[in-house]
Formats: C-alpha cells, structure tokens, sequence
C-alpha cells in the first residue's frame, strides 16, 4: 500500500517509517500541507495522512475520491479540519483517539508553573548573570481552584495532577464522565470561581469561541487560561481584550485560531502578518508554544502505530474501530457494530 504523507517534519518520519515497514506500507513524505493546490499528490496512492493544519474540505476531499483515495488516516485525535459529513459514501477516515494523555496534561501544568513562577523571565536573566527576583513573585497553586472545561483522557489526567498539588478542581463537560467523583458545575461556575481555567474540549459548533467575550466578562479577575486543545475555542481577540482590561491575568496559549500558516515553521525571519498574534506574544503574562502539547517520544511512538494499525484494520477487515463515522450522528461512539460508516 502507498499513503501520502502530507505536513511532514523530520521527527514524523522515523516512527512512520518503523511501523509502516512492518504491515507493508509505503509512506511518501511531502513537506506541504494538503490542500487542493496540493491534493494531486496523492495521485497513485491507496489513502493519504494529515495532520491538524491540512485542509480536507469538500474541494479536496472531491479531487482525492477523483484520484480512488479510499482513506484519510488522521495522524491526531482532533477531526474539525476534516468535512467528515462530505466524505460519507465517499472516502472512509480514521483517527487516533488517544495517543498520550500525559504528554498535552503535562504541557499544561509545565506552562502554568513556567508562567505563573515566571521561570522563562528568570531564565533569560541569569543567562545575563542577572539575579535580581525584582518582579518574580508568583503565587501557590495549592488551594487554588482550577476549572476544567472537557474531561476526557487528557482532562482527566490533569485534574489528577492538579489535585497531586493540593487544588480544589472544578469541570463541566456536556457528557460527563460516569462512575467518577470529579465535581461537575455548570459553565457560568467555571467562569465565576476558577483561578485558573484549563481548556480540554474538542472544537465543535457549540465550543468555538467558548472563551468569548461574554464568558471573559464573567471571569474571577486575574484568571489564568490555558489551552492545549483547538485554537479556535478562544476568541483571539476578545483574550486580548480581556489581558490588556487586566480580567485576565495570564494565558498559556499551545494552540491559536489561525496557527495554520505559522505554528510548525520557522517564520523567524519575515514580518509577523497576524497583529493579534503578535501582539498577544509582546504581553508579558502571555506564554505561547507553538502546538508542542503532544511532542514526545512516547506520543510519536502511540500515534504511528496506531495510525498504522488503523490502516491495516481498514484494508483487512474492510473497517477500523477507529472510523468517525457520520451516518449516526455519533462521529467517535458510533455504535454501528465497530462496522465500516457506509
């Protein structure tokens, strides 16, 4: 089998190559992203695999059907750059539901400690051989109360660590998780009481833009938000709003609505085109990593082989437990029998 691999950095390549070489699959790297300029690239393969910031739109999903395309292979747990109601009776995808909970749950904790212990400020000064604490002053996460919005896996694996640090955890999450003793509230609560709110949803109609500005207009004064999920669950420019009106204390930002054409480059040596990007890194309580939650080599590992195996799955049994279906209306628990979507 031939796959075309699209959005390519180096550290894809060894894992994919690794797994592929055991189930016979040849993967062919290209460093573009899939789009419909780019699409006819997959001329001659069997599927193609993508990543969050390609661009598998109804255009692009009618030119790789042209092209006998038989599956998109999401290499990530998030589907919202996917039309996945147009590729029904048409092209079949699967995606990797988890991968490692721990990687993106850990980021967040390592950004909010960095940020409100002003680690990276203190760094860049001793490098100077400056060691004045002028202006280092943190505060205690112990006793803190943390909101949770989403708890799936990796939500769940936050609130345990933000419990390992003595902090009162608050969620809300439209399908709560059953046989738990997590402490459910209403949005409105999260919004009131959190000190610091950590954003673990997937991005849907309901939750684009969930940190608008009508939510920022309810936060504890001094709020820390986090977001290591979708870019597009905070409205850009109403945080910005929000940090320069002093509502928000800080943001730890992984993640940004319009990270497509930036996040994953060096850009270092153009003109920044995006104002609101630009001048939410110049605030000095803004931290922003550029979508790294999931980059480690135990996550690497988990998304190649289970990408591989999703592959394999579909083209042996004419189905994958991982297919997001969208006959039901149940994209990721579709309970057609683990059966193909059509």
């Amino acid at each position: 089998m031939k796959f075309a691999f699209f959005d390519t950095k180096s550290y894809d390549i060894p894992s994919f190559e690794k797994y592929g070489n055991e189930k016979g699959i040849e993967f062919k790297f290209f460093e573009t992203k899939l789009n419909k300029d780019t699409a006819n690239l997959a001329s001659g393969c069997d599927g193609v695999c993508v990543f969050v910031n390609d661009t598998v739109d109804a255009e692009v999903i009618d030119r790789l059907y042209e092209l006998g395309i038989k599956i998109i292979a999401l290499r990530c747990a998030g589907y919202n750059n996917v039309d996945i109601k147009y590729t029904f009776g048409k092209i079949h995808v699967v995606h990797v539901p988890a991968y490692s909970p721990y990687a993106v749950a850990e980021h967040a904790i390592a950004m909010l400690l960095t940020s409100i212990r002003r680690i990276h400020k203190a760094y860049i000064r001793t490098k100077d051989h400056n060691f004045s604490l002028s202006g280092l002053t943190g505060f205690d996460l112990h006793g803190k109360t943390v909101g949770v919005i989403g708890t799936g896996r990796i939500g769940r694996v936050f609130i345990d660590i933000c419990k390992g640090f003595g902090m009162k955890v608050i969620a809300y999450d439209k399908f709560p998780a059953k046989d738990s003793d997590i402490n459910y509230v209403t949005l409105d609560e999260i919004f009131e009481k959190s000190d610091i709110i950590s954003l673990h949803c997937p991005l849907t109609d309901e939750t684009k833009h969930i940190i608008g500005k009508e939510a920022i207009n309810k936060l504890k004064k001094g709020v820390v938000i986090i977001n290591t999920s979708r870019g597009a669950l905070i409205d850009a420019e109403a945080l910005l709003e929000g940090i320069k009106s002093r509502r928000i204390g800080a943001a730890c930002l992984d993640v940004y609505e319009e990270e497509a054409d930036i996040f994953f480059e060096d850009v270092s040596g153009h003109i920044m085109d995006d104002d609101t990007l630009a001048r939410l890194i110049s605030m000095p309580n803004v931290l922003v990593t550029s979508h790294q939650a999931f980059l480690t080599e135990e996550a690497l590992n988990n998304i190649a082989e289970t990408t591989v195996n999703n592959i394999t799955e579909f083209f042996d049994n004419g189905y994958s437990e991982n297919e997001l279906c969208y006959r039901c209306g149940k994209t990721e628990s579709c309970k057609n029998g683990r059966r193909k979507c059509f």
